[in-house]
């Protein structure tokens, strides 16, 4: 290889590390969380609070958002997802509907209200169906702050 061509070939190098650096940096400052991760902070509240594991309080919290998807207007979810950072992770993240409940899964979830839906996915998290009721001050209170006591309201709202 010819000095000329090692030199260009060390500079397309060093433009490709520099680009990739210019795209993470854009991911933090625009706020874009990877799935498996989806917001640090959240999951971090949750898991203290609660003594759960990142793994159940993703998932936890991905079935509430959910449900809260399913109940609340496309406005008020849309302010929702903007004052959650990782919402799509949070949503992937959550047990596939009626998770943990067998061939009854599908008629339980659609039959019970609220909260009560939502029994099989925390099973399949290895929660217990109560422990739903735990997440929601957690999520309440973080929304409340991030996004206004008035979307913790309705974010609450919905899931009764």
């Amino acid at each position: 290889m010819t000095f000329t061509k090692r030199a260009l070939s060390i500079v397309q190098v060093i433009a490709c590390f520099f680009a990739l650096t210019a795209i993470m940096d854009a991911k933090q400052q625009t706020g874009v969380q990877d799935a498996a991760d989806p917001n640090p902070d959240l999951v971090g509240r949750l898991t203290q609070q609660l003594g759960i594991t990142p793994e159940q309080a993703k998932g936890g919290a991905g079935a509430i958002f959910s449900l809260a998807k399913s109940r609340l207007s496309s406005g008020d979810f849309s302010k929702l997802a903007d004052a959650v950072p990782g919402m799509d992770g949070f949503l992937k993240a959550a047990p596939k509907a009626g998770a943990g409940l067998g061939s009854l899964g599908s008629i339980a979830s659609g039959k019970a209200g609220g909260l009560a839906s939502l029994a099989g996915s925390f099973q399949s998290l290895g929660l217990s169906p109560s422990a739903a009721g735990k997440f929601v001050p957690v999520l309440q209170q973080y929304i409340g702050a991030k996004g206004g006591s008035g979307l913790a309201s309705r974010f609450a709202g919905a899931l009764k």
